[in-house]
């Protein structure tokens, strides 16, 4: 079968760790020559995976979506690489982390995976800031309800337990 793209990356992603798989022409033969590493999930660790990885000429790049695990692992890629966020249900059939990786690389050098959406940065930006809005709207209705059932027990005779009482 054909490889679509010749210098790829599989990420399995894990709360610790992530083993990375990156298949490159060999200089000698010129077939896939597949590389492994592992790195931590530290912003430092996975700033040198992306430098390696860079180094070594890899163009696409797949993860599959575990949990939030893939998050940081994605965002630190992205500007670089032509990151895909694949869902674990459509790559089934592995048992450890390492075929996972190499499994996932020779997929997309296939050209055999399908992509999940991952909105651009822009908009999970404004998303962000939407539910923050939200957030504090939300708080700011809870505190104006906790200082209204306040004066509502000083009026009636009830103890006030309004922080602006108790001073």
């Amino acid at each position: 079968m054909e490889e679509l793209v010749d210098r790829c990356a599989g990420i399995d992603v894990g709360q610790a760790e992530v083993v990375v798989c990156v298949r490159v022409p060999d200089r000698v033969t010129g077939r896939p020559a597949e590389l492994i590493e592992t790195y931590g999930t530290t912003t430092p660790d996975l700033m040198e995976l992306r430098d390696w990885m860079a180094g070594l000429g890899v163009t696409h790049v797949v993860m599959e979506s575990t949990g939030v695990y893939w998050k940081p692992v994605y965002y630190l890629l992205e500007d670089d690489f032509v990151v895909m966020l694949v869902h674990v249900k459509h790559v089934p059939g592995r048992k450890t982390d390492t075929i996972d990786a190499v499994w996932l690389a020779q997929l997309l050098a296939h050209g055999l995976l399908s992509a999940s959406f991952v909105p651009p940065k822009p908009i999970r930006e404004l998303r962000d800031l939407t539910r923050y809005r939200k957030a504090l709207i939300n708080e700011r209705a809870a505190s104006a309800n906790r200082v209204h059932k306040g004066s509502l027990l000083g009026s009636t005779g009830g103890s006030n337990t309004s922080l602006v009482e108790q001073s």
